[in-house]
């Protein structure tokens, strides 16, 4: 599957205007042979928007929900994005996966969340693995700062994940994450990883861009630059499955030995 990474920041607090860029990178990124478009963490409303984030937060089936499902539908493909999500008077810091039919398929809420604004705007989430079968595929959902976290991505393994969504705000001086860490990540567990960014100034924030799609052998199949730009590549099914019979770390796993990590 043709798989694109959408590397913006769009207009913090601009809802309608953020829609428009979906809308144009769906466009582009289905005329290159996209199945899949993946937009950065609350892409929808912009990160650091403070105190609107209460104001911005919409339910998972609401108007934007509808708007990008007719995105995906008049664009033939699936479509990640993160949001920041209502559940009555809960908020959270989410993300959606809606398929190229417009069905919604699948949301995960972030259940690490990092430093002060998130933990002062979000609850976190409690369900660590969400999957969605997408193309053939398995299709596991993260957000940013949860991918630092080893036992994070293992459980996504062990679920059967073949490809892992990481829509992320990934900010200076922590880029060794983008470069280093997520091909590593793919490669001890077996799975592509695709880790989309915001870039540029936003607020006290400084995003590095840098997003990377990376194979069960940690190679980067894409990568970003520092500004706006939509990069893709193949997740390819047959080259995951001879990856997975040549690599034996999931299979040398030994359990009993790690109890004392929980």
């Amino acid at each position: 599957m043709h798989t694109a990474l959408l590397q913006s920041s769009g207009r913090p607090g601009d809802v309608a205007h953020n829609l428009r860029v979906l809308d144009d990178a769906a466009r582009a990124a289905a005329a290159n042979g996209a199945g899949l478009l993946a937009a950065p963490e609350m892409f929808l409303t912009g990160y650091a928007i403070g105190d609107d984030v209460p104001r911005l937060a919409e339910p998972a089936d609401g108007e934007s929900a509808d708007a990008i499902a007719e995105i995906a539908t008049r664009h033939g493909l699936a479509v990640a994005y993160g949001y920041p999500e209502r559940d009555g008077e809960t908020v959270y810091n989410s993300v959606q996966l809606i398929c190229a039919d417009g069905t919604r398929l699948a949301n995960y809420r972030k259940t690490h969340l990092f430093g002060c604004f998130e933990r002062d705007h979000f609850t976190p989430g409690d369900q660590p693995v969400v999957q969605a079968e997408l193309a053939g595929l398995r299709v596991g959902l993260m957000i940013c700062y949860d991918v630092e976290f080893p036992e994070n991505v293992r459980a996504h393994a062990l679920a059967g994940t073949d490809l892992l969504l990481v829509p992320t705000a990934q900010m200076h001086p922590f880029q060794f994450v983008a470069e280093s860490l997520v091909p590593v990540r793919a490669f001890e567990n077996q799975m592509y990883v695709a880790y989309v960014n915001r870039t540029g100034p936003e607020g006290e924030f400084e995003f590095v861009g840098l997003s990377t799609l990376a194979g069960p052998d940690g190679v980067a199949r894409a990568r970003a630059g520092r500004g706006e730009e939509l990069v893709s590549a193949d997740v390819d099914p047959a080259f995951l499955a001879a990856s997975r019979e040549n690599n034996p770390y999931l299979r040398d796993r030994r359990p009993g030995l790690y109890a004392s990590l929980v």
